[in-house]
C-alpha cells in the first residue's frame, strides 16, 4: 500500500518537475551583474517563465523597466546573431518587436552560465488566446509590414525548421507512430518535397520570416481601459525560429493558428478573411502565392506536427517544459488535406 502511494507521489512529483522548471538555473546575483553591465538598472525581481520549450526565459524587473532574460539551449553562438540582429533591424524600422540590449561595445549577444544569452525589453500587454476578427486584422497587417521591413536585412540564415529538418526529424519520430499516422506523415512529406521542387514555388517572394507566429507570440493591449476598448497590437516576439524562407509559409502558420477553431481544427472563415484582407492591403499576394497557399497550409501543419511529435516522444530534461499535444496538428493537417482535395478540380 505504502509503496503504491509512494510511487504515485513520485510520478506526480516527476510531472511537476517536467512542467514547473527551467533548463538552466540562473541566480539573482548572476542576473543582476549582467543587467548592470548592460546599463539596465538595479535588479529588483526575477521569475522563471514557463512559456516556450526551446530556451530558458526569466522575467526580470529593474528600477528602470521590465525585461526578458533568455539563455539559449539549442541555438549556438554562431546562429544567434541572425535572430538578434533581425529583431534590432525590425525595431529600427518601426516594427514592434523586442529590442536586444547592447553592452558598452555594442554587442547584443552575451554569455551566462556558459551559454549564449540575450536581454530584451518586455512588451506591454498580453497574448490573446481567443482572437476575434479584429485581432486577426491587426496581425495580418503587421505581418505584411514586417515582411516588407525585412527586405533590407542583409544577413542570411536558412530557416532551420524548414523542409530539410522535417525530412530528418520524421525518421526519428516514425517509430512512435501507428500505421495510419506513419502513412500520413510519409505521404505528406513526399508531397511537400515535390512542391518545393516546383518552379512556381522557387519563384515565390521570400525574405526573413518569423516562422512561429502563434497566438502566444503576439501581444495586445486595449486602447482604453474599458472592456469595450479596441485592441492595439503591441508586438511580435520569440523570433528564435526565424530564417530566410518564402513569406507564404509565415502566412500559413498564422492561418493555421489564428484562423481555426481550436476544438475542431476547422477553418474560421471570418477570421481568415480579416487576416488575409489586412495582409493584402499592405502587400498583395502574387498569383503564384494564391495558387500555392493550400499547399503551404499543409506544410505549416506538417512542420508543427513533426516538431510536437519530437518534443512529445523525445523530450529533454527541463523544469518548465510543456510539450504540446501533437495530435492537434495531426488533425489540422488532415483538415487542410481534405480542403485542398475538395478545391482541386
Amino acid at each position: 500500500m505504502f509503496v503504491g502511494f509512494y510511487n504515485r507521489i513520485s510520478r506526480t512529483q516527476l510531472m511537476m518537475d517536467i512542467f514547473m522548471a527551467v533548463y538552466t538555473k540562473v541566480s539573482f546575483s548572476e542576473a543582476s551583474s549582467l543587467l548592470a553591465d548592460l546599463g539596465l538598472g538595479k535588479l529588483q525581481s526575477m521569475e522563471g517563465c514557463s512559456g516556450g520549450i526551446e530556451n530558458t526565459n526569466y522575467f526580470v524587473s529593474t528600477n528602470q523597466s521590465d525585461y526578458v532574460l533568455t539563455l539559449f539551449e539549442r541555438l549556438t553562438a554562431q546562429q544567434l546573431p541572425f535572430y538578434l540582429r533581425l529583431m534590432k533591424h525590425l525595431a529600427n524600422h518601426g516594427i514592434p518587436v523586442p529590442n536586444p540590449a547592447a553592452d558598452a561595445h555594442g554587442e547584443i549577444l552575451h554569455s551566462l552560465q556558459g551559454k549564449p544569452a540575450a536581454v530584451v525589453n518586455r512588451l506591454r500587454g498580453k497574448s490573446e488566446l481567443a482572437p476575434t476578427p479584429q485581432h486577426c486584422t491587426l496581425v495580418g497587417d503587421m505581418l505584411a509590414r514586417m515582411h516588407l521591413a525585412g527586405q533590407g536585412f542583409e544577413m542570411h540564415q536558412t530557416h532551420l525548421r524548414g523542409l530539410e529538418w522535417w525530412n530528418k526529424t520524421a525518421n526519428l519520430v516514425l517509430p512512435y507512430l501507428n500505421s495510419e499516422q506513419s502513412q500520413l506523415l510519409t505521404h505528406e512529406l513526399s508531397y511537400q518535397n515535390e512542391i518545393a521542387n516546383h518552379q512556381d514555388y522557387r519563384a515565390l517572394p521570400r525574405g526573413p520570416i518569423h516562422a512561429d507566429l502563434f497566438r502566444d507570440n503576439v501581444m495586445f493591449e486595449l486602447k482604453d481601459t474599458s472592456d469595450a476598448g479596441e485592441p492595439q497590437l503591441t508586438g511580435f516576439f520569440d523570433f528564435y525560429f526565424a530564417g530566410i524562407d518564402v513569406w507564404l509559409f509565415d502566412i500559413a502558420v498564422c492561418l493555421n493558428d489564428w484562423c481555426i477553431d481550436l476544438s475542431t481544427c476547422s477553418t474560421n472563415f471570418e477570421r481568415t478573411a480579416a487576416f488575409m484582407n489586412a495582409y493584402n492591403a499592405v502587400r498583395p499576394l502574387q498569383a503564384e502565392e494564391q495558387t500555392l497557399l493550400p499547399a503551404l497550409l499543409r506544410a505549416g501543419a506538417l512542420r508543427f506536427w513533426i516538431s510536437r511529435l519530437w518534443d512529445w516522444h523525445l523530450p529533454r530534461e527541463a523544469s518548465m517544459l510543456k510539450p504540446h499535444d501533437p495530435t492537434h496538428f495531426e488533425r489540422v493537417l488532415q483538415h487542410r488535406i481534405l480542403s485542398n482535395q475538395r478545391d482541386t478540380p
